[in-house]
């Protein structure tokens, strides 16, 4: 399927990719589950590419939901920028290095259901009329919600993928 250009192709593409994700998952082992990267910095293990994926859907719910509500917000927290942002994701590993991978699942489930129900909420045009929103900057806010879930997840099942092969 090609990028989304409207609520309906961007919440196909959204919940195909979470479900071959949840399919790969699934289809492993609890050994390889648990099992650490073999490749890998940041991300350790399994836990930690979901996590990653949880943390990154809160950061477009509470941008979203700041800015629709009228309190402005970047969509990186402070002291972040998109060059530093890297050091966010290894504040995000560290946040989470007690959470479980059990957790990890349920907390990402969640989000996802709630990234889904954020993007109903908007129409075809507020999602993907470059512009249309002051906080979406030269973009659209459609282009932030397939970040935050097709492409990440795309990103998670190469990782995932990688790690079975190894």
């Amino acid at each position: 399927m090609a990028r989304p250009t409207n609520e309906e192709e961007l919440i196909a593409k959204a919940t195909g990719e979470f479900e071959k994700l949840w399919k790969l998952i699934d289809s492993m082992p609890k050994e390889k589950q648990d099992a650490s990267f073999s490749f890998e910095d940041r991300d350790k293990n399994l836990r930690d590419v979901l996590i990653h994926l949880y943390e990154w859907h809160q950061l477009l719910l509470n941008w979203a939901r700041s800015n629709h509500a009228g309190n402005a917000a970047n969509f990186l927290p402070q002291p972040y920028n998109w060059k530093t942002y890297p050091q966010m994701n290894v504040e995000f590993w560290e946040k989470h290095q007690k959470t479980s991978l059990d957790e990890a699942k349920k907390l990402l489930s969640k989000s996802h259901e709630d990234t889904i129900k954020l993007i109903e909420s908007f129409s075809d045009e507020e999602l993907f009329t470059k512009k249309f929103f002051p906080w979406t900057g030269s973009t659209n806010l459609g282009s932030y919600c397939i970040s935050s879930t097709s492409s990440h997840y795309d990103w998670a099942i190469k990782k995932i993928k990688m790690h079975i092969k190894k």
